[in-house]
């Protein structure tokens, strides 16, 4: 873009302002205007289930809000049926102690785009990315997908 080879470009803005280069971000794009792949921006560690001392030292690394929307992000993803290589899109947030979830199955050419938003208690997050998944599969999702297996 400096050299002007293109005129734009649609980045990450972590990346950008961890690079110290926010000062070349035009726009930042709201998740819920384009929604992300499925577990985006969630980091895991894996420890082996029998060394419960490294896993208690593990978990004063987890966050709630994570776990909670990446069990609903993940929810969605297994009851549709979909995998990575899927039309599908989803993100969480837990804001003012409300979980709202987003997704998105869209045709492989663009054409069709559906798109749905739930909100609930955290609590709730595997119901709530499952009810997502439903309203989704309502509007005719399954067909999409189904020439994905």
């Amino acid at each position: 873009m400096a050299d002007g080879r293109v005129d734009a470009a649609v980045l990450a803005c972590a990346g950008l302002d961890r690079l110290g280069l926010s000062q070349h971000i035009a726009e930042r794009i709201a998740t819920e205007r384009i929604l992300p792949a499925i577990g985006q921006g969630a980091l895991a560690i894996e420890t082996r289930a029998s060394d419960e001392p490294l896993r208690v030292l593990c978990r004063v690394l987890a966050s709630e809000d994570a776990e909670i929307t990446v069990t609903a992000e993940r929810t969605l993803l297994q009851h549709l049926g979909a995998g990575c290589r899927t039309p599908v899109a989803g993100t969480a947030q837990v804001q003012r102690g409300k979980l709202e979830v987003w997704g998105l199955v869209g045709s492989p050419d663009g054409t069709t785009m559906l798109r749905e938003h739930v909100s609930g208690a955290p609590s709730t997050a595997q119901a709530l990315g499952r009810a997502l998944a439903e309203a989704l599969i309502a509007r005719g999702a399954d067909r999409i997908l189904a020439e994905f297996r």
